[in-house]
């Protein structure tokens, strides 16, 4: 893989992230609950989910999806229940900011991680995409682990990029609010979460 293969790489995932996704919206809603420090957990999981698709694409796992579509199946719709139940959790929720933030931050770090892991390996047509992305920039004349090394983490910096930008703008915006309206943040957040998992819905339905 050359130079020009790398940056077609990069044109093609700015591409992917140019329409923000379920990952993206739940970053949104974290931040804002919770703040763009403790939000960070969100994109630790939903990285190391795009980790692991990335290294079961190129070990070619990929297949193990399309042949058992009851797995496939389960696997999207665990997602989806579990981001609406977070979302309902969160628009109901009557507790203020300042109680969120005396919460244990280990229990805290330990949930926002959980969640983007689930947002992110909920998707498991994900190894699908890896699986038909990457052979397009890997070079057969070339050692594959390293292009695939160089690839996985050129992927997951952009993403990265992209979910810290919208973290810190919910959090921008989120400090504008007054402390008596922060009940507000919480239901925010929840709408947030429920269209991630309505988006979620509705493409587990359309896969079908």
């Amino acid at each position: 893989m050359n130079f020009e293969t790398w940056i077609l790489f990069i044109l093609a995932v700015l591409a992917l992230m140019s329409s923000p996704g379920p990952s993206h919206l739940l970053m949104l809603s974290n931040s804002a609950t919770y703040g763009f420090k403790r939000a960070t957990a969100t994109i630790c999981g939903d990285l190391s989910a795009n980790m692991l698709q990335m290294l079961a694409a190129i070990l070619g796992l990929s297949f193990l999806i399309t042949s058992s579509s009851n797995v496939f199946n389960f696997i999207k719709w665990i997602g989806v229940a579990y981001l609406v139940w977070n979302a309902l959790n969160m628009f109901f929720r009557k507790n203020n900011l300042k109680k969120v933030k005396k919460i244990n931050s280990n229990k805290i770090f330990k949930k926002l991680y959980f969640q983007g892991f689930i947002t992110s390996a909920s998707n498991p047509k994900a190894i699908l995409f890896f699986a038909a992305l990457f052979p397009q920039f890997i070079s057969v004349d070339g050692n594959i682990w390293i292009q695939f090394l160089i690839l996985s983490l050129t992927y997951v910096t952009i993403d990265g990029i992209f979910l810290t930008t919208y973290g810190l703008g919910a959090s921008y915006i989120v400090s504008f609010i007054k402390k008596n309206s922060a009940i507000w943040v919480n239901r925010i957040g929840g709408v947030l979460m429920l269209i991630t998992a309505i988006l979620l819905g509705f493409k587990s339905i359309k896969d079908n």
